[in-house]
């Protein structure tokens, strides 16, 4: 297998672009190769299988939409309150809206992860990660609530993103607006 880590990452960008481009179909080897303007095959030494590629692909979509650690630390420095757990999910929205065809790869990956075991368990971890990177910064902060909450905001927050981001229901709301409900309801209605 192929060593080079900036070639693996131009493929694992080519491959994210293509799969929200053309959905799990559209995401082949060739395509990959293509898009990152590579010789044909060149994807296939790097991700052997298409299950090599999804995996690869699940790993990269965390790094392009990972929270910044300038804007997590100036965060972490505020007092706990329903403002700042607003101003998260803020941070969440604005970087997974800020390039859509990355969320949308998210959703593609997701959908497919229902149909492959193997992707299933890499993109689970990749997903759980997350989710207890967002715990530890509301528990590290002192905000209301606690795991339930945290997922409850995950669950909302997709939601959302799904909509924003696919076919709309269009029903007139911003989406800044949407997130402060969210965090006033979900968690200010939290038990301490």
């Amino acid at each position: 297998m192929a060593r080079n880590p900036q070639r693996r990452t131009l493929l694992a960008d080519a491959g994210l672009t293509v799969l929200a481009a053309a959905g799990a179909r559209g995401l082949t080897h060739r395509a990959v190769d293509a898009e990152a303007g590579v010789p044909t095959g060149t994807t296939s030494n790097y991700f052997p299988s298409r299950a090599a590629l999804l995996a690869g692909l699940a790993e990269r979509i965390f790094d392009r939409i990972a929270p910044d650690p300038a804007v997590l630390a100036d965060l972490g420095r505020r007092e706990p309150s329903l403002a700042l757990t607003t101003d998260y999910l803020r941070d969440i929205v604005a970087r997974t809206t800020r390039e859509p065809d990355l969320t949308r790869a998210l959703i593609e990956l997701r959908l497919e992860a229902a149909r492959r075991p193997e992707l299933r368990a890499a993109l689970g971890d990749v997903l759980r990660r997350g989710y207890a990177d967002d715990v530890a910064f509301h528990v590290a902060a002192g905000l209301p609530g606690g795991a339930f909450e945290v997922a409850l905001l995950h669950y909302a927050v997709d939601g959302l993103l799904l909509d924003l981001l696919t076919t709309s229901i269009d029903a007139g709301f911003d989406p800044d607006q949407v997130v402060s409900a969210l965090v006033s309801r979900l968690v200010g209605a939290a038990p301490d």
